[in-house]
């Protein structure tokens, strides 16, 4: 079957595209951050929250907090920036979108765009400097050896990217010395490159407004910053830069750190917030993962929390167990799958901004 041909696609330029939110308008400061004006129940759920993060710190117990895009578009990311660089949490969590408005922020200070007027005139996405950047930076980081959220970050904090000669690139590839994945990630990010048109030396790509940017908290912190990819979820694989090679080998070092840290989740919190498929999906492997090895010298991880913050409004108390077949919480299948894995679970309804400022001002109270 043929496939499409993304090289006749049209790629206007980001700057051309009407955003709907300023980074500089939508900016969270962590500074300003009170619990003036939020409901008690969201203040006491908070608090309860923020005591077991206590708690698991002083055990040196991982505190994971994997969270959707939407809180990056609603300018939360110095807030969860803070929270790592503070070592509240030890490790961040986010899906191919919360990458990518992320960057957006610190390279235009603009982000989200009007899906249902670009989808109607074939614009949806198609923005070149996010496609070809992002997918620069991802070949560059599979190249290197990083993960995908670290391989945006490289590009963020130093402002670009190095880009290595065709010459080097090829001797790599063929260089038997080297890993197999080292020769194969130099050929496909030499296609990249040359797809690009993008020549040897230094690539300048500014970021003025990184300091809004998850990647430079993640710089200076001794935590992990993570992204979870689906293939064909995100904009950037409307682009012909795109590498499913590239995305798969940065992937796969971000959930094998994301594994590692769930390893850790003896005594420790799972905080899900806004993220309904990507969260609930990667931790139950990577629970069974890390249950399988640690079980082999009898160590358990059975004694954790996790609490899932959501909006939509709560149907069933989960403290309960499962509910019947015949109640639409049944089918809630994120609540379904964490509910199953053991250690104590609850779900709490609120908007992701609220709940993450609120918990940020208890915990540096």
């Amino acid at each position: 079957m043929t496939e499409f041909d993304r090289t006749k696609m049209e790629y206007p330029s980001l700057h051309e595209r009407y955003s709907k939110v300023s980074i500089l308008e939508a900016s969270v400061p962590p500074e300003k951050v009170s619990l003036v004006h939020y409901e008690d129940d969201l203040v006491e759920y908070a608090e309860k929250v923020a005591e077991e993060i206590k708690t698991a710190r002083k055990q040196n117990a991982a505190v994971i907090c994997a969270f959707g895009a939407h809180s990056i578009k609603n300018g939360l990311g110095r807030i969860l920036g803070s929270l790592l660089e503070e070592g509240w949490f030890t490790h961040i969590a986010t899906n191919g979108a919360g990458i990518i408005h992320d960057w957006e922020f610190a390279f235009l200070g603009k982000s989200s765009e009007d899906v249902r007027q670009n989808v109607k005139i074939g614009r949806f996405g198609t923005w070149d400097e996010t496609g070809k950047y992002i997918n620069l930076a991802i070949a560059a980081g599979a190249y290197e050896g990083l993960g995908y959220a670290e391989s945006v970050g490289r590009m963020v904090i130093n402002d670009g990217l190095a880009i290595p000669s065709a010459d080097q690139l090829k001797a790599d590839a063929s260089d038997a010395g080297l890993p197999s994945w080292k020769r194969s990630a130099a050929l496909d990010y030499l296609e990249v490159l040359n797809k690009c048109g993008i020549p040897e030396g230094y690539l300048r790509i500014e970021h003025p407004f990184k300091e809004y940017s998850i990647h430079a908290y993640a710089d200076r912190s001794s935590g992990e910053f993570t992204c979870h990819p689906m293939f064909g979820h995100d904009i950037i694989y409307t682009h012909y830069a795109n590498s499913g090679a590239c995305i798969g080998r940065t992937a796969e070092h971000d959930f094998l750190k994301y594994a590692e840290s769930v390893s850790n989740l003896q005594h420790g919190v799972y905080l899900s917030v806004g993220s309904a498929v990507m969260s609930p999906m990667i931790f139950e492997k990577s629970l069974s993962m890390s249950r399988n090895v640690s079980l082999q010298k009898n160590v358990p991880i059975d004694d954790f929390k996790i609490h899932v913050v959501d909006l939509q409004k709560a149907s069933w108390d989960w403290s309960r167990g499962e509910p019947p077949m015949d109640d639409p919480a049944y089918y809630l299948r994120f609540m379904k799958t964490f509910n199953r894995m053991g250690g104590t679970t609850d779900y709490f309804s609120a908007d992701n901004k609220d709940l993450l400022c609120v918990l940020y001002t208890i915990l540096n109270s």
